[in-house]
């Protein structure tokens, strides 16, 4: 019989004080994961969105860059190779750094390495090493995913998972405006106000800049002592390895939850649904409201991003104050909910004060339930398999929801854009009786 540490389940919760749920935030803990959350959000954009901006730029024709997205697959598939990392030593690296470190630094340096082969290749001349160096970029990130997922499991006790989450959400959203919005201010400024077109130079500075952000996160990975280990059971031969690495992880699940795994992995599997399905029609709605591209912008990739961290802020405390499971049915209420102010906003039209109300009520819900659903991904796990079982979970989150929402497009063709916000906000119907349900599961040690 495997020798295993305990599951990684919720025990008995510790009622905190306001005060105490918002010292959690002063923590060296939640610190640590808001400088490690903004190395996690980096890369993201640069692979996906800016680096679509700066092909068509380039004059590369959209067929090619609608190809090119599918390096973001990376994050989708990383539950494939979370095994390797949660189980195999890096030589030199995890003698000197510990198991979870040491992955961590040997990811980062890859995306930094990587970001750099994309500032100095120019896809105007030559296309496929920039593409070669992006899809390391995106392997490495989704390693690094993994990584700092079982360290942030790894690091506090499970009532304090939520205040981690929400650390980890602000420094990747802050990420996320540096690499989307700051690295075009950068190219700009770097091409200088009169020139147009592309500019292989402008690109590389931007890039370049990009690149060393990436130095706080590897510091502080240097700086930040390791998590106590799970006691690992030596293997005696491959077989036992691939035992321990491959099959251990996914059949622990299933014999601490039983019939149960079933109702856990429903709610995993929906409970971003109304979210997820809603925007892929956004940005098509906001075009054909009027809106033009610098109010769409401001509002909802700085204003709205800066609400949403609010959001993980509130979720993170509340989660502390009340538990889990409460703030998950709160984040699933309010998810389900602001998806009826666009219906709202269908009937107003082109109105910018309109618009960032919407923005920041649903930026507001989305944060709270991001926060509390982390959480709860996080107490489903075994810290012995923690990277190997987070990877997993919280891939299958967006597997059921993106398929769905493929068919958006049709839907709204079809019926418009009020039937279709009613019609996801209705999508998050279901998931309130799967959070009640689901609150009810506990995990057998």
């Amino acid at each position: 019989m495997s020798e295993i540490a305990p599951p990684y389940e919720m025990p008995p919760r510790t009622v905190r004080t306001w005060r105490e749920a918002l010292r959690l935030y002063l923590q060296p803990a939640s610190l640590r994961m808001l400088a490690l959350g903004f190395a996690a959000g980096l890369p993201l954009l640069l692979v996906l969105g800016t680096l679509s901006f700066r092909l068509r730029e380039a004059g590369i024709d959209r067929s090619t860059i609608g190809y090119l997205s599918w390096v973001g697959l990376a994050y989708g598939v990383k539950w494939m190779w979370a095994p390797l990392v949660d189980r195999m030593p890096i030589p030199c690296l995890t003698r000197r750094l510990g198991r979870r470190r040491s992955w961590l630094l040997l990811s980062q340096t890859v995306i930094a390495c990587g970001l750099v082969g994309m500032a100095l290749n120019d896809p105007s001349q030559l296309l496929g090493p920039l593409v070669a160096c992006a899809l390391a970029v995106a392997v490495a990130s989704a390693t690094q995913d993994i990584a700092l997922d079982a360290y942030r499991i790894e690091s506090a006790e499970v009532d304090a998972q939520a205040a981690l989450a929400a650390s980890y959400q602000t420094g990747y959203r802050l990420a996320m405006i540096w690499a989307g919005a700051g690295v075009l201010w950068i190219a700009a400024w770097a091409q200088g106000e009169q020139a147009t077109g592309y500019a292989q130079a402008a690109w590389q500075v931007a890039y370049l800049v990009m690149a060393a952000s990436m130095l706080p996160g590897m510091l502080m990975v240097l700086g930040s002592p390791e998590p106590v280990p799970a006691p690992i059971k030596p293997a005696r031969n491959l077989v036992e390895w691939l035992q321990g690495a491959l099959v251990d992880p996914f059949a622990d699940f299933w014999r601490r939850y039983r019939w149960q795994a079933l109702l856990v992995l429903a709610l995993i599997a929906v409970y971003r649904i109304s979210d997820v399905v809603m925007g892929i029609m956004a940005n098509p709605f906001y075009v054909d409201m009027g809106f033009t591209k610098s109010e769409v912008a401001s509002v909802t990739k700085v204003y709205g991003v800066i609400m949403t961290l609010v959001g993980a802020f509130v979720g993170g405390v509340l989660s502390a104050r009340w538990g889990v499971m409460r703030i998950l049915m709160l984040g699933a209420v309010l998810s389900a909910a602001s998806n009826m102010l666009f219906v709202w906003l269908s009937g107003v039209g082109h109105d910018v004060s309109a618009l960032i109300w919407v923005i920041s009520a649903d930026n507001l819900a989305s944060g709270i339930a991001s926060a509390a659903f982390i959480a709860y991904l996080s107490s489903l796990t075994n810290i012995s398999y923690s990277a190997t079982q987070y990877a997993l979970l919280s891939s299958m989150m967006l597997l059921l929801p993106k398929f769905i929402a493929g068919f958006s497009g049709d839907f709204v063709d079809a019926y418009g854009y009020a039937s279709f916000f009613t019609a996801t906000a209705w999508l998050g119907v279901p998931v309130l009786l799967l959070v009640a349900l689901a609150s009810r599961v506990h995990a057998r040690p």
